[in-house]
């Protein structure tokens, strides 16, 4: 389980709520100046948060260089509740053939679109971000605030 520093939700219930959402994970690295924040598709597997992109993208040069990561995993619309943290991404070549298929099903749905072909197209290039070492905090208004309509 990660290791959870605060909030009303116990490993089995954030552990349950990261299988189960389909909302991006907004994923923040380290720069040499600044920190980068890129919304990413995600599943969560055996304790570990699992992302792709391009070999050649900013953010993987970046996660090569430094492989810190701060996380938020949110809903946008009311109750506001949700999971943020940090933890290590390893870069890995090779198994984006396993990864990515299944986060386009998840986001996009199973029929093939113009859009989910074209991802898939590039699957040569991708590679998969695998982070671990996970310590994350939840929050939970739910109590507080009404469901949005």
């Amino acid at each position: 389980m990660p290791t959870v520093r605060s909030g009303p939700w116990s490993p089995d219930a954030i552990a349950e709520y990261l299988a189960g959402i389909a909302i991006p994970i907004r994923l923040a690295s380290v720069g040499k100046h600044f920190p980068l924040v890129q919304s990413l598709w995600f599943l969560y597997e055996n304790e570990e948060l699992l992302c792709c992109t391009q070999h050649d993208s900013v953010l993987a040069k970046r996660l090569e260089r430094d492989n810190h990561v701060g996380f938020e995993i949110s809903a946008d619309t009311p109750p506001y509740r949700g999971v943020r943290g940090k933890g290590r991404a390893r870069i890995e070549q090779g198994s984006a053939a396993d990864i990515l298929p299944r986060l386009v099903e998840k986001y996009l749905g199973s029929e093939p679109t113009d859009f989910s072909s074209w991802l898939l197209s590039r699957l040569d290039s991708e590679v998969v971000i695998r982070i671990s070492e996970l310590s994350v905090t939840s929050w939970d208004y739910s109590t507080r605030m009404p469901k949005q309509a």
